[in-house]
């Protein structure tokens, strides 16, 4: 008995030290909102995947992108996963800073108006009122470089507002309150769901751009190299059983963040409608997308074809040549650790 007593005790004592050693990394999410759009995280943590290399991986909303790269840049936040403008416009500044990790291989980004909108190209938007989640959101960004692409002025042509998210935003919009929106591929989900029916105006070279990626200090991924590589290596497993298995992933992820389980839907609508806006996201998790093998690896000429068309419409001023800003040099460590078959049958065979 008193053997047992023991070996329980020693058994609850290193479990204690296990949790002790588990330690909290906040990584910046580029909006005010954490959306369907966050089941890798949500999976990586259900399943271990974070915590068995010693981390508690806490999401972060942030008012958009530009505030991601402002945190990691300051050094409040080790990682952040936003879009590439904000940080292509700091850079000359002296922020050295890199994605080491493409999540979305291509364009999440491109400016919606209601289906039954007159609106069909960029130049029907002069005189128009674009609405955006946030003033710090690349959707800013993405519609003044649109509208200068169409021969308007971005500062005096359109006017830019804040429309907020989701249902918010559906309601600006099927109010007529807003005529155009400047958000991205989940939002558009939502707004949809919300009742408000949108049609993207064509995106035309744009769409093979990049999208979001995880960003960090140059310091950083050499002090933290461990910390970089566990939570991309989480992501990306959690994208893969999320593609293999999207309403189980929706599921996973009201269990670990309950905040996003819609109020006032039956569980099979919340379940529908959040694997809808899950659905638009993962059509830029496909490595074909972004002409890649590798899960996070960072097409260079693609992200430099951005930043040259940036640069033509003068959205950023001047050229930053695009091994500056993101780097490959931690994605075959990140790929090698991790079984994609078995990752999938996992999820298929999911049960809750």
């Amino acid at each position: 008995m008193f053997t047992r007593i023991v070996t329980i005790a020693i058994t609850l004592a290193l479990l204690s030290v296990g949790a002790r050693a588990e330690t909290e990394l906040r990584v910046g999410w580029c909006a005010r909102t954490i959306s369907a759009a966050a089941a890798p995280y949500a999976i990586a943590q259900k399943m271990g995947w974070f915590a068995e290399r010693g981390l508690k991986v806490i999401v972060t909303p942030l008012p958009g992108s530009t505030d991601c790269v402002k945190e990691v840049a300051t050094g409040n936040l080790l990682f952040s996963i936003p879009s590439i403008e904000p940080l292509t416009i700091i850079h000359p500044q002296g922020v050295k800073a890199k994605i080491f990790y493409t999540a979305y291989q291509s364009f999440g980004y491109g400016i919606a108006v209601p289906d039954a909108s007159p609106i069909k190209n960029f130049a029907d938007l002069k005189g128009k009122i674009i609405g955006v989640i946030s003033m710090d959101s690349a959707g800013v960004v993405v519609a003044r470089a649109q509208l200068a692409a169409a021969g308007l002025n971005p500062a005096t042509d359109a006017r830019i507002v804040v429309a907020g998210e989701g249902a918010a935003t559906a309601a600006l919009l099927r109010n007529k309150q807003v005529d155009a929106l400047s958000q991205f591929d989940t939002q558009y989900a939502m707004v949809e769901n919300a009742g408000q029916k949108v049609r993207m105006l064509p995106l035309g070279a744009m769409a093979r751009y990049p999208g979001n990626g995880f960003l960090a200090l140059e310091t950083t991924l050499q002090t933290h190299r461990a910390d970089a590589v566990t939570l991309a290596r989480g992501f990306a497993m959690g994208e893969i059983f999320t593609m293999a298995n999207p309403e189980a992933a929706v599921r996973i992820l009201y269990e670990v963040y309950p905040q996003t389980k819609p109020i006032g839907k039956d569980e099979a609508t919340a379940v529908a409608d959040d694997t809808k806006v899950l659905r638009a996201r993962m059509a830029h998790w496909d490595l074909a997308s972004g002409g890649v093998t590798s899960w996070g690896e960072s097409n260079v000429a693609n992200f430099d074809a951005y930043i040259d068309f940036l640069v033509q419409w003068k959205i950023v001023p001047q050229k930053v040549p695009a091994s500056e800003l993101v780097t490959n040099e931690l994605i075959g460590e990140i790929n090698a650790s991790f079984d994609r078959k078995k990752i999938e049958a996992q999820a298929k065979a999911w049960k809750q």
